[in-house]
């Protein structure tokens, strides 16, 4: 009997099949929660020769059902609807996840090759089947994979001879049913491999480039086009030779997380189906795009301007970023327009980004707010952060200001000595905070005109007045990798411990960083680096 193994999830669904005779469970592949879910493992199904599904019931430790078991129950109850006659056995898959994730984890140790999103989902649908396999008596497998006709005993002779009719007569439809179900598989399995296989001979295109066969032809996929959409339109135009064969590869031989991109292509008909594939999930070469770079340290309004340079209005910049995101990073943000700072300061991740004319700039900014997230995953900056007795809003506050105020080799330090003076209920004391003060007040500096009067603003961002302590209301720049480490790590300078505290830090001329644990040594620092003689305007 043909099994098929489901590991059901919001985004994506694991898939593995199996054999009850042979008791091995393969995994197939993982297929996107798009609303095709159902009609790709129909076909799968058919192609299988089964309508036997044996789905992973996540449950709670305490063995009881859960939200995820209620969603995983629907959506057997649609399997159902969408597959009239389909049968349904839920297998328990409490902690299936992790020991999907362990075993990759092993096959990484092993190859060094990262695994991605959708394995983790392959692999537990492969331990749900081979969970369920398992369970059943080898009698059972058996029994399912070669069903017998089971006669009561008779002593008479005649019924002796029935009896071996009876069970001649089972073995040859057997036989029978399973010669037809091979040979009906090798002439799927023919048909597939011949999908895949280029539409024209590409030995003869390498021998004549002029034959009008061997053209390029030219492609377009629009934004947010399905993939069912695309594959029929390839077909159309005689790119590939089978739309649903396509579809099978792309859902069951790729990471669900890429489709094809966007963008005007030109594509050969003397390429397969994978190379094809590749071309457009790694998106067009020709396609019109451009660049827009982030720099750590850069502020919202420097980024607005070159969003106005690239030819966005005033109103879809103004627009896009007086949205209020429902996004993970910005969970914990506060609102900081009271004072006259931009809501999104400091979440711009800084990175050179890459997209197509005409996309919108809330889609910019959500690439930004990803990219700050994946930072943030990547380096276990909230726990780290924890740590430190910040929460992740306190810590991107304090990097973005570390990012102003220090290179990376010193960022660690000037963040732990920025820590030490909140610990100690003194000012932050940073010049940079006075800067984007000033900046949001007085951007034309027409009242507050020398360093002096700068440093007696009376504002919540200006830490140069010894009115304010702690951190600034909200970050003052979009601080870097190196910068959200800097907090992370934070760490004494060299010559200083935690009972010999540093709370003072300066940089002369020529960007040499000076450390003091006193007003004094502070005093002193300023004369031996001769900062006086290169002042800075804020």
């Amino acid at each position: 009997m043909k099994l098929i193994g489901l590991d059901v999830g919001t985004k994506r669904i694991g898939v593995a099949r199996a054999d009850s005779s042979t008791r091995i469970a393969i995994p197939v592949g993982t297929l996107a929660v798009d609303g095709k879910e159902f009609e790709v493992l129909g076909k799968l199904a058919e192609k299988l020769n089964t309508k036997y599904f044996i789905v992973g019931l996540p449950r709670s430790n305490s063995g009881k059902e859960t939200a995820q078991s209620k969603y995983t129950r629907d959506f057997a109850k649609k399997l159902e609807d969408n597959i009239p006659g389909c049968k349904i056995h839920f297998q328990d898959e409490s902690l299936t996840s992790v020991e999907a994730e362990e075993r990759l984890m092993k096959k990484v140790n092993k190859t060094g090759k990262i695994y991605q999103k959708g394995e983790v989902d392959k692999e537990a649908a492969t331990i749900i089947l081979q969970d369920f396999l398992e369970s059943l008596p080898r009698s059972a497998a058996a029994s399912a994979s070669h069903p017998t006709v089971e006669l009561k005993k008779e002593k008479n002779p005649a019924m002796k001879k029935a009896k071996k009719k009876t069970k001649k007569l089972a073995l040859k439809i057997t036989v029978g049913v399973l010669s037809g179900l091979i040979i009906i598989g090798s002439l799927l399995f023919i048909w597939y491999n011949s999908s895949l296989s280029p539409v024209y001979d590409s030995k003869l295109c390498k021998t004549s480039t002029a034959d009008e066969q061997c053209k390029p032809v030219d492609f377009t996929i629009k934004t947010g086009e399905p993939l069912v959409d695309i594959a029929n339109n390839l077909e159309s135009a005689g790119i590939i030779k089978s739309s649903l064969a396509f579809q099978i590869y792309a859902r069951f031989n790729n990471n669900p997380d890429q489709l094809p991109k966007p963008g005007d292509y030109q594509i050969s008909r003397a390429s397969s189906v994978e190379e094809i594939y590749k071309q457009l999930i790694e998106g067009s070469k020709s396609a019109n795009v451009f660049k827009l770079t982030i720099l750590p340290g850069e502020t919202v309004k420097q980024v607005k301007e070159k969003l106005k340079n690239l030819g966005y209005s005033d109103e879809e910049i103004n627009t896009a970023f007086s949205k209020n995101y429902n996004h993970k990073v910005l969970e914990g943000h506060k609102d900081t327009s009271e004072w006259g700072a931009e809501p999104l300061e400091g979440y711009l991740f800084g990175d050179t980004y890459e997209f197509y004319i005409g996309e919108s700039v809330e889609n910019i900014i959500l690439t930004c707010l990803d990219n700050l997230e994946a930072a943030i995953e990547g380096n276990n900056l909230i726990s780290r952060f924890g740590a430190k007795g910040l929460s992740l809003y306190e810590g991107i506050t304090l990097a973005s200001i570390t990012q102003k105020e220090a290179n990376t080799l010193d960022q660690p330090y000037i963040s732990k000595i920025f820590l030490n003076r909140i610990d100690a209920g003194m000012p932050l004391g940073a010049d940079s905070t006075t800067t984007y003060a000033l900046n949001l007040v007085d951007p034309d500096r027409k009242t507050y005109q020398t360093n002096a009067d700068g440093l007696n603003l009376d504002h919540p961002y200006n830490t140069r007045n010894a009115v304010y302590t702690g951190l600034t209301p909200g970050p003052i720049s979009n601080p870097g990798v190196s910068a959200l480490l800097s907090v992370a790590d934070a760490r004494e300078p060299d010559g200083f411990s935690d009972e010999h505290k540093a709370y003072y830090f300066l940089t002369d001329c020529d960007g040499k960083m000076y450390y003091g644990n006193t007003e004094e040594e502070h005093l002193k620092n300023i004369e031996i680096s001769g900062l006086s003689s290169c002042e800075v305007k804020l």
